[in-house]
């Protein structure tokens, strides 16, 4: 991982940069903040180390600046004459933490430590939004209120694309929001189980194993075996359907503590507001303002029995958003027809023609593959056997496409390239 170092004094730039020697950080060290922003631009950083006090410029106006070029840059002031009203400011441009000068040396590993797990598994977003209109959603969410009162590993209980990711960023964040989070497939674990590094980047956080139903045989023991050795810094979370069995050695650690997340026909009460939701945060990641749901639109929404759950929700709102440009959405073709079997191609670039049905095939082949995960209700080995592709090709060709491969069950869809 790649940090920045920016302190003028060169006898402490070298101290900090002997001190890292050998670590898991790759480090570049200057003592002037202009260069350090050419670095930035030249290539990022996950972290910025800088001193409050610099020539030229200020460590605040420095933050203020790279974040600017990096908004999911991590920082860290030090300085020895901070005072409180520049402590207070630099939390505020998102600085991590704050060292006073001198510091131990100890002290400042185990900051870039702890960074260096929220850099490898960042926390989910704590203002992600949370519907629980309905008496169902209201009983798990104090239901989840209770859990994180507890070590307990929890077990989700729910049909496909029911949100049960969802819940599981929920917990984290009434739990620890600002500890590392990750979530892994279980259909990719193997026989060597869960990543060692991936683990040991989690400590003091939580991990959320999707799709537990679709873990291999084989990888049941080594998987048993990584949640004992973890120990109690790790919170373990998992999703499994409805009727799917454990193996024993699973249902032992992860069956103390089971909750039921309800499908959406069942919390009526949250549909329209859960939709308009999506419908925003979709927007802001488009730079447009959200259309409203005209009665009739609503109508239909409430109508529909959502066989896909939550998911089904977010495919139809994602493409019915890229669709519509007016202020308003009417209705929602796609329903009337029972399922979506028109594919909305943007027009490629003016050009040669080999190069626009290239293009336009990338577009048709991004459709195609979100199509198959929500067919599949996010279940990556059901869309690959039903697309004729290895698990393995198909992660490929998701992150080809750009189209995440966790977090499937985010209340905001992502923008297709």
């Amino acid at each position: 991982m790649d940090l920045l170092l920016v302190e003028d004094k060169d006898s402490f730039r070298r101290l900090l940069t002997q001190a890292l020697e050998g670590s898991a950080w790759t480090v570049r060290a200057v003592a002037d903040p202009q260069e350090a922003l050419r670095a930035l631009e030249a290539a990022p950083s996950q972290v910025l180390v800088t001193d409050l006090r610099l020539p030229g410029m200020s460590g605040l106006e420095l933050i203020r600046r790279a974040r600017r070029l990096h908004p999911t840059l991590r920082v860290v002031l030090m300085s020895a004459f901070g005072e409180p009203r520049d402590i207070v400011e630099a939390m505020r441009l998102g600085a991590e933490d704050f060292l006073p000068k001198p510091f131990d040396l100890d002290v400042f590993l185990a900051l870039l430590d702890r960074l260096r797990a929220l850099v490898g598994a960042p926390p989910p977003d704590p203002a992600e939004p949370w519907i629980a209109h309905s008496a169902p959603m209201q009983a798990l969410d104090e239901a989840l209120r209770r859990a994180a009162g507890t070590d307990l590993p929890v077990l989700f209980l729910g049909e496909r694309g029911a949100g049960k990711g969802r819940c599981a960023r929920r917990l984290h964040t009434l739990r620890h929001p600002g500890a590392p989070y990750a979530s892994l497939a279980a259909a990719t674990l193997g026989a060597e189980g869960p990543d060692p590094a991936l683990l040991q980047r989690l400590q003091g956080g939580s991990l959320y194993l999707e799709g537990l139903e679709h873990l291999a045989p084989e990888a049941a023991a080594p998987l048993a075996r990584a949640m004992d050795a973890a120990g109690p810094g790790l919170h373990w979370m998992a999703g499994l359907e409805p009727g799917a069995a454990l193996a024993p050695e699973l249902a032992q650690r992860l069956g103390s503590l089971e909750l039921r997340v309800p499908p959406l026909r069942e919390r009526r009460e949250d549909l329209l507001a859960l939709a308009r939701a999506i419908l925003e945060r979709a927007a802001r990641l488009e730079g447009r303002t959200a259309p409203w749901l005209e009665r009739g639109a609503e109508r239909q929404l409430l109508d529909h029995a959502w066989p896909g759950n939550v998911r089904e929700l977010e495919a139809l709102l994602a493409r019915t958003l890229a669709q519509s440009e007016g202020p308003a959405i009417r209705g929602f073709p796609d329903l009337e027809l029972g399922c979506s079997e028109l594919m909305n191609l943007p027009w490629p670039a003016p050009g040669p023609l080999d190069a626009m049905v290239r293009a336009a095939g990338r577009s048709a082949e991004a459709q195609l593959l979100r199509r198959a995960l929500a067919q599949a209700g996010g279940d990556l080995p059901r869309a690959a056997e039903e697309l004729g592709l290895t698990l393995r090709s198909l992660a490929q060709r998701l992150r080809d496409q750009g189209i995440p491969l966790e977090d499937r069950d985010s209340p905001a869809p992502r923008k297709a390239p």
